[in-house]
Order: C-alpha cells, then sequence, then structure tokens
C-alpha cells in the first residue's frame, strides 16, 4: 500500500482553490505552488501551509479572509485529515486521522527499508560533483564536510527517485601539478645529501617529505643528480598518483565512493578546446582584446568579462571549467550540482554566465557552497593554519571520533552554516552526544526485540496485529513522527539539505527515548506487547533506512 499524505492533501487544497478562482472569489489565472510544512510547535497541527498568504500577495486581500475561504470549500470527508485550524496570519493547519497513522504502520512493516522512497525525480539525471580537490595534498576537515554534504544529498536524490551519478573532478595539469612534483622532486635530492633550494611557492608539508622517501625506498637514488625533463615527468606522475591514493582511501574509509574519478587531462585528448572557443565566437560572448580572448559574463549578470585564452595562448582554469561542464552537459544530465567551499563563492556568476553562453538553460548548474569547519578541543579553537601544508586532516579526524561521528557532526546544520565541530562532545559515550542519542535508540530497540523473541513473542509481518491498542499520547506522536519521514526525504530532495535528515533522527530518537522512561514494550498483555512491537520495530527501521542515507551505520549493540 502507498500513502502519500502531502499528495492527498494537496490535491485537497488545490481542488479548493480552482473552486475559489472559477467562482471569482480569487482574481488569479491558476493556483500558485502548494508547499506542506511539518510545524515546530506540535499544537499547530501535523502539517501546515502559508499558501493563503501566497495567495493573499497575489490578489490584496487579507490572508485569514484568503484561508477561510479555502478551508470552507476543503472536501475533508472520507479522507486522511481529522482536523483542520486557521491560524494567524493565515496558516492552515492539519490534524491527521489516527487510522491513517495505523495504515502508516502497516506501510513501513510491508516495505522495510524501503519505506520513505518517492517518485519525486521521475527518473532524471543528475550528476553530484563534490570534493575534487586539488591533489596536492592531503583532505583537510572541511573537504570532509564536502564530503559528507554530497555523499548524503545523493543517497537522498536517489531515494526520492532520480538517477544519480557521484563524480570527482581531478585537476590533474597545470602548474599546481608541475609545482607539486618540484616539491618532491627537491625533497628527494636533499634526502640524499644532495644540496637543492626549496620552490619558493612549493608544497612544504611533511607529507612531501613522505612521498620523497617513497621514491627512495623503491628506486633508491636513480633520480640522484638529475633535473631533466623524464624526471620531472616522473616526480610529477609519482606525487599525483600517491596523494590520488591517500584521498581514495581516505573517502573510502569515510564511507564516499565515486561513480567517475573525471581527469581534467583529459579533457584536452581531443581537440575539444578550439571547438567550444569556435562555438562562444559564433554565438557572439567571445572577444579579443590585447592579444586574449574573453567572455562576455557581463551579459549574465557577471562583475567583469573573464579571460578564456590567454595572450600566450595558454587556456585559463576558467575555460578548463568550461570545457568540463560542456562535457556534462554533453554526457546527458538535466541538471549537475556542484558542491564548492566557502572561498569559490565568487566563482560561481561567471560559471553560470559561461554556460548560458553556450546555449544551456539557467538552471542546468546548480552551486553548493558549503562553509567552514572550527574545530573545538576544551573550549578553545584547535589551529587549522594550512600555512607551511600542515592542517589537521580528515584522517586525523576519522581515527580521533570515528567515521559515524564526523559524518554526523558535518551534517547536524545546513551545509551554508558554519560548523563548530566539539571534539569532546564528539568522543563522548553519552547521551549529550547526538550521534550516541540516535545509535542508542537503534541499539535498545534491538534489545527489546531479543527479549521479546526470547519471550516466546515473534515480528511475523504476516500476523495479524492489532495496533488499535496503540493510544497512549507518546505512541501516536512516535507514529506521526514516522509517518513524516516522506516529507522530510521530499523537502530535503528539493532543497538539497541532508541536515533535514540529522533533524529528524534526533526528534524522532528523543520521541523514542521519551517514550520508553514511560511505557513497558513487554507486557502482562500479550496483545498490546504485540502492537507495541511492531511500532518500535518501525521505528528501528526508519532509524536504520535514515541513517544508511546519511552513511552511518546502525549498531544492533552498544
Amino acid at each position: 500500500m502507498k500513502i502519500d499524505l502531502s499528495e492527498q492533501i494537496i490535491e485537497l487544497l488545490s481542488a479548493s482553490i480552482e473552486k475559489n478562482i472559477k467562482e471569482g472569489r480569487f482574481p488569479l489565472k491558476e493556483a500558485p505552488q502548494i508547499n506542506l510544512q511539518v510545524p515546530k510547535n506540535k499544537s499547530h497541527g501535523d502539517l501546515s501551509t502559508n499558501i493563503a498568504l501566497q495567495i493573499a500577495r497575489e490578489v490584496s486581500t487579507k490572508p485569514l479572509e484568503v484561508a477561510n475561504l479555502i478551508v470552507n470549500n476543503l472536501e475533508t470527508q472520507n479522507t486522511i485529515i481529522d482536523k483542520v485550524q486557521i491560524a494567524e496570519p493565515g496558516f492552515i493547519n492539519f490534524w491527521l486521522k489516527e487510522n491513517w497513522l495505523f495504515q502508516n504502520l502497516e506501510e513501513i512493516r510491508e516495505k522495510g527499508e524501503d519505506y520513505g522512497e518517492l517518485n519525486l525525480g521521475k527518473g532524471k539525471r543528475i550528476q553530484v560533483e563534490f570534493v575534487s580537490v586539488n591533489p596536492t595534498g592531503p583532505l583537510h576537515v572541511g573537504h570532509g564536510k564536502c564530503a559528507a554534504v554530497g555523499d548524503s544529498l545523493s543517497n537522498i536524490l536517489k531515494k526520492a527517485g532520480y538517477k544519480v551519478e557521484k563524480e570527482y573532478y581531478i585537476n590533474d595539469q597545470g602548474r599546481q601539478i608541475d609545482l607539486l612534483g618540484q616539491s618532491v622532486q627537491t625533497r628527494y635530492h636533499q634526502l640524499l645529501g644532495e644540496k637543492r633550494e626549496f620552490p619558493s611557492d612549493g608544497y612544504k608539508g611533511e607529507y612531501i617529505k613522505d612521498i620523497a622517501q617513497e621514491v627512495i625506498a623503491k628506486f633508491q637514488d636513480k633520480y640522484k643528480g638529475r633535473d631533466d625533463q623524464e624526471s620531472r615527468e616522473f616526480f610529477k606522475s609519482f606525487a599525483l598518483q600517491s596523494i590520488l591514493a591517500g584521498i581514495k582511501k581516505d573517502l573510502n574509509d569515510f564511507g564516499v565512493e565515486f561513480d567517475v574519478w573525471f581527469s581534467e587531462k583529459s579533457l584536452y585528448e581531443e581537440d575539444k578546446l578550439s571547438e567550444m572557443v569556435e562555438l562562444l565566437k559564433q554565438r557572439g560572448f567571445l572577444y579579443e582584446k590585447e592579444g586574449a580572448f574573453w567572455l562576455k559574463t557581463t551579459t549574465f549578470g557577471d562583475e567583469k568579462d573573464r579571460v578564456v585564452i590567454r595572450e600566450n595562448g595558454v587556456p585559463t582554469y576558467f575555460a578548463s571549467d568550461i570545457l568540463y561542464h560542456q562535457n556534462k552537459y554533453q554526457r546527458g544530465f538535466d541538471k549537475v550540482i556542484d558542491i564548492w567551499g566557502a572561498d569559490h563563492h565568487g566563482y560561481i556568476k561567471r560559471m553560470k554566465a559561461a554556460l548560458q553562453a553556450l546555449g544551456y538553460p539557467p538552471d542546468f548548474l546548480e552551486v553548493l557552497i558549503v562553509q567552514f569547519v572550527t574545530l573545538i578541543r576544551e573550549g578553545k579553537e584547535v589551529g587549522m593554519s594550512t600555512r607551511g601544508g600542515e592542517f589537521v586532516t580528515l584522517r586525523d579526524l576519522i581515527e580521533e571520533v570515528g567515521r559515524d561521528v564526523a559524518r554526523y557532526f558535518f551534517l547536524m546544520k545546513s551545509y551554508d552554516s558554519h560548523t563548530d565541530f566539539d571534539l569532546d562532545v564528539a568522543k563522548s559515550q553519552s547521551m549529550e552526544n547526538p550521534v550516541y542519542y540516535v545509535q542508542y535508540a537503534h541499539a535498545r530497540i534491538c534489545s527489546i526485540i531479543k527479549k521479546a523473541k526470547e519471550a516466546g513473542l515473534s515480528l511475523d509481518r504476516k500476523e495479524k496485529v492489532n495496533l488499535q491498542r496503540l493510544s497512549e499520547e507518546e505512541e501516536l506522536a512516535l507514529i506521526k513522527e514516522l509517518s513524516l519521514l516522506k516529507e522530510v526525504i521530499k523537502k530535503a530532495a528539493l532543497t538539497w539539505r541532508p541536515h533535514l535528515l540529522t533533524n529528524y533522527l534526533y526528534e524522532l530518537a528523543s520521541l523514542f527515548h521519551r517514550y520508553y522512561t514511560v511505557h513497558r514494550v513487554i507486557t502482562d498483555d500479550e496483545e498490546l506487547s504485540r502492537a507495541r512491537l511492531v511500532l518500535v520495530d518501525c521505528i528501528r527501521i526508519v532509524l536504520s533506512s535514515t541513517l544508511k542515507i546519511l552513511g552511518i551505520s546502525a549498531p544492533e549493540s552498544m
């Protein structure tokens, strides 16, 4: 059975609004898009909409009058709606029937971890590109936040019915890779006792010495005293592969696997650059000035035009990015989502402008900017300066707090909010730690189910259970929370905000822990015990499947 409460209520609201339009009460051509929200205050119902406020702005009528006209024409008989109320300044709040909530439990029992799947995306292809760090050093904690956001968002979009491809773009050519090779080569010579001056803008981290030691371990002094083209290419390639291997391992240990690792170099293996340049010229958006070729990004809202090909004929990084996104479009994606660090905010306008200059839809590219991470230990900020190449790596963080905790803490707030990562809370095995709090709810339920089996109470899905026995206030609150999973996934998929799921998990775990302190699941009343077992098993299913979306484990014991 499939129950989609939002669609049913939206259909009822749409029918009422259409009737009001038809009868001349709302001077509109068509009804605006209707959105349902889960009220933060439970006294405001199970679901709420601000559609009356939207319409009021368009028709210059008081929101309360609009809300009354909508509610008066709502056909709520024989529906999932138990009660409708209007609240200032014009919200329409809905309460759901208990019978519907019991049906929802049956659906969770039937579908298991597939519960919550939607057909919102209708199979549309979305590419999510994230992390994509220059392979010139290990991942730091900020990259970890991008990884957690990108991976979880991809899982959410899959759950919502999109076909998702996760991609890492490898910047494997250009000056930064030349410098990487030079840095390792210099350290190699120095370790072998040669006097070599280190490049002034080279990479100075300890990891550069480690890579040089790897070269010595494998090739001894084969390249000693050499600084020719062949040796430079060797060090560049060796360093690149060494760092990429480390990045892949760190991401794998963080629970992130990419479908595609896309090489920047591959963009230049065919003569695609000249084709792109010619297309931009033909479309009238590329012009020559002072020997360089400039893109008219100001036509599409950028602050100034941007250089694509330098006066020496060498393409800019911007040219590579345009070429890369042209490649994405040609691969047939309906939308691409790029997840960038906070220092790339100023790059968005020019990138969107370039794609419009190529003739692509303005909404083809969406860029999410992930804000910085601050590590806190004993109430003080942990230094994370990249000066001299030293910083707190993602590997360090995973080893200190674990994968589950790191991912959850990165996802607790919206990606565009600054993250204060409290290491002391993260390492604590107590209810103050939100990850422990949520995972412990799952483990506690597994323990209850195990004890029930030992007492001869099974959880056979085919067995009829009288769910009407679940009448306590705490039980109904839990069932309502379970029923909202689809709404949360839908909103998270439409707004690209994975933190909505961590909020949901925490609320569900809170309701369960509260319930557990007040009511026994296994009682002397067998019928009641079976009903309560179904309820807690449904909570277990939803906790487990939602944690899985976020890339976090659901332990059976703690």
